[in-house]
């Protein structure tokens, strides 16, 4: 009998979705590792990935062929071996874009708005101004990395009458970006935009695309927001650039280093916001990830390679 192992809960709607779907197929789940540890070897299919997966999975003898990431991410899974053996990875890429473009929008007002001084106030109990206060209304964002995160996000922009500049490896254009640019209009991109939001996954390629020759081709009033991943940009060069004045600000979710050590002096900086790495983080998660890997399990099981979301193992995403 043909085994999906899924290394997480399932509510009782999902599993029965799944039977419905795979009907004698075997369903193992659970949140606890002894509930599923003994089966991963036999699973055909694993829903999501935990490392303990690997050392199970990968063995010679292992019936492993696809494999439903349950996040965006695949830059730690061991996507060489998976891409060996011609197994399938699939993402839950797009379940992020709502709560995502939310953070980026609330780093951007709460920057311009500072927003942040004011909470910093009220925490000591001061009355206090924080200053001239900017508007977002008129101004240019420039997106790296246009997918599904950076369409809504553009999308939002618009709301406020921003300029939407956007760049993405084919330059195809999108609906709420006003100019589209492939790799190599990345400096243009950076001297005019006065709000810089990095969508960008962890790659080889991508690794500190973000050093101090792009911080410098920033306007010194511009923010610099990464919610992708924290290796896509330099840390140190970025502590200078809002140390020296070369950039405004920065609104981070990730961080080369997680847990952000408490020593870094981010922590410390006036103008820096700071989540931690929590910006996909919604209430309807596992519900829009779980229609994504429905989808591709429909196809599945009748023979098709699952289509959604996925991994070109040679770009790493």
């Amino acid at each position: 009998m043909s085994k999906i192992v899924c290394v997480h809960a399932l509510t009782d709607e999902q599993v029965e979705r799944i039977r419905q779907t795979a009907p004698g197929w075997e369903l193992v789940h659970g949140k606890e590792k002894e509930l599923w540890i003994g089966h991963l070897k036999d699973a055909e299919i694993v829903v999501d990935w935990k490392d303990v997966c690997k050392t199970e999975c990968l063995q010679p003898d292992s019936k492993l062929r696809w494999v439903q990431n349950w996040g965006a991410g695949v830059d730690r899974m061991p996507l060489g071996e998976l891409a060996e053996r011609g197994i399938w990875l699939t993402n839950a890429s797009g379940v992020h874009a709502f709560p995502i473009s939310e953070t980026i929008l609330a780093m951007m007002l709460g920057f311009t708005r500072k927003l942040h001084l004011s909470i910093r106030h009220q925490l000591k109990s001061e009355w206090k101004g924080t200053g001239t206060l900017g508007e977002i209304h008129g101004k240019t964002m420039g997106i790296i990395g246009v997918g599904a995160i950076g369409e809504e996000t553009a999308r939002l922009g618009k709301a406020f009458g921003m300029q939407v500049l956007g760049v993405r490896r084919s330059g195809r254009p999108s609906e709420f970006v006003d100019r589209m640019y492939d790799n190599d209009g990345l400096d243009a991109v950076l001297e005019q935009s006065d709000y810089v939001v990095v969508t960008v996954p962890a790659t080889d390629e991508s690794r500190h695309m973000f050093g101090r020759r792009q911080f410098e081709r920033m306007k010194p009033t511009a923010m610099y927001i990464n919610i992708g991943r924290g290796a896509t940009t330099d840390t140190e060069a970025l502590i200078d650039a809002l140390q020296n004045g070369t950039i405004a600000g920065a609104g981070l979710d990730v961080y080369e280093q997680e847990p952000l050590p408490d020593s870094s002096p981010l922590w410390q900086m006036d103008n820096v916001i700071m989540t931690p790495h929590n910006s996909g983080s919604t209430d309807q998660y596992n519900e829009r990830a779980f229609e994504i890997f429905l989808h591709n399990l429909q196809e599945y099981v009748q023979g098709k390679a699952p289509s959604r979301n996925r991994v070109d193992y040679e770009r790493q995403y």
